[in-house]
């Protein structure tokens, strides 16, 4: 303090001397220099600098305490926005990955295309199935045959234009069908379906192939099958009616365009395809939409009032086409189909029927019975079926009685 105060400059007029040197002069005088003792308490008015006072307490820092319920033990970052153009003042919101994803970052969710058909993303068969040379062909595509590039295996692809299904309800049908076929899929005498796939033209539905073709060519190139060979076909055919009831579903076109062989052996099995008629159960409805074809609709369809007793009426026709090579009603017209099938006179005179047994006629009468609550139900028609190869067998000189047979035919009632 001595040394910044010992330069030889003119004192202020107002700088204040010690009040006790009035008392004590010589008490108040600096020994080295005879200079007046300044009060310290005041700053001079010219001091270029205050010096810090070294005994006055420095001020202590504030030191948060970490958050209790912290796991680290420290305090929360608090981050401040990233991007200053945001609009709400606030961070972005990062999602995390899932835990359980493989490649650690999310999922890749694509939305559908809105002109899809099936509610998914366009996908290319031809990346997974070769497609070659043509089955058939039909009012709504075109079937080809198709291999599996990664296995080699043989399959049916039936093609459907876009172009064809204009109206939402058209498009509905296409998307019913497949899900109908994917509901069906592994059940006895039931096509089983492989998969799905649309692109920007079309939708390929990818199946089972049948190398039998359809049964309305054997049968046209057969003209008729003997009561025993019939009863095979028609046994198969009213299980196919049976798995779809008990599934829930009504055929609604069962005929043997839409039946196929399992190959082209005589004792092929029978596969049901084409479920584009189809439609779910709904308990109590009654249905009132003409659909079917002109030979095999049954007459509560053309009144427009009808349930799944359908599928037997039809099942019924085709049992009748196998014994004799044509169908019970049949005309020049449509209108003049429809009105045979109302009237409902079956002919069991002209020939081969003379000689065809009263069993397969009461058969084929009790399944095109008019009244659809009267007509016999699938399970008792398999019912019966059983029981006459019961009788075959003890005809044939098999150990089951005939009590059996009896027993088995009295559940159908």
């Amino acid at each position: 303090m001595g040394a910044c105060l010992s330069k030889k400059e003119p004192e202020p007029q107002h700088r204040h001397v010690g009040v006790s040197g009035m008392h004590n002069h010589n008490h108040n005088l600096n020994h080295k220099n005879r200079e007046p003792y300044v009060n310290q308490s005041k700053v001079p008015f010219q001091q270029p600098y205050q010096l810090p006072n070294k005994q006055a307490p420095r001020p202590r820092p504030t030191v948060k305490r970490p958050d209790t319920s912290t796991i680290l033990g420290k305090q929360f970052d608090v981050k401040r926005p990233d991007d200053t153009n945001t609009i709400l003042g606030k961070q972005f919101d990062v999602k995390k990955s899932d835990t359980n994803t493989i490649l650690g970052k999310q999922f890749d969710v694509k939305k559908p295309d809105i002109n899809t058909i099936l509610g998914k993303q366009f996908e290319d068969v031809r990346k997974i199935y070769t497609l070659g040379e043509e089955l058939g062909r039909g009012n709504c595509g075109v079937t080809y045959l198709c291999t599996e590039k990664s296995t080699g295996l043989k399959y049916a692809c039936k093609s459907i234009s876009k172009s064809k299904f204009i109206s939402k309800a058209e498009k509905e049908e296409i998307k019913r069908e497949i899900q109908i076929m994917q509901h069906m899929s592994g059940k006895p005498n039931i096509v089983e379906f492989k998969g799905a796939y649309e692109d920007k033209n079309s939708v390929h539905v990818v199946m089972e192939l049948c190398a039998g073709g359809e049964l309305f060519d054997r049968i046209t190139a057969k003209g008729s099958y003997s009561e025993r060979d019939a009863a095979s076909i028609c046994r198969q055919i009213v299980n196919i009616v049976h798995i779809c009831h008990f599934k829930g579903v009504m055929h609604r076109d069962l005929k043997p365009e839409n039946l196929l062989l399992s190959s082209e052996d005589d004792k092929a099995t029978i596969m049901a395809t084409d479920f584009g008629m189809s439609v779910f159960i709904e308990e109590g409805k009654v249905y009132t939409d003409i659909v079917g074809s002109p030979y095999y609709v049954a007459p509560e369809v053309l009144r427009r009032k009808y349930g799944k007793e359908i599928d037997i009426w039809s099942a019924g026709i085709i049992l009748y086409i196998l014994l004799c090579g044509v169908p019970p009603f049949w005309a020049e017209t449509q209108k003049e189909i429809f009105d045979a099938i109302l009237k409902g006179h079956i002919d069991f005179e002209s020939p081969p029927w003379p000689i065809i047994s009263n069993s397969a006629k009461d058969l084929v009468r009790k399944m095109l019975t008019h009244d659809p609550k009267q007509r016999i139900t699938a399970s008792q028609v398999l019912v019966m079926a059983e029981a006459a190869v019961v009788v075959q067998r003890q005809d044939n000189g098999d150990t089951a009685s005939v009590a059996t047979a009896v027993q088995v035919a009295t559940l159908t009632v």
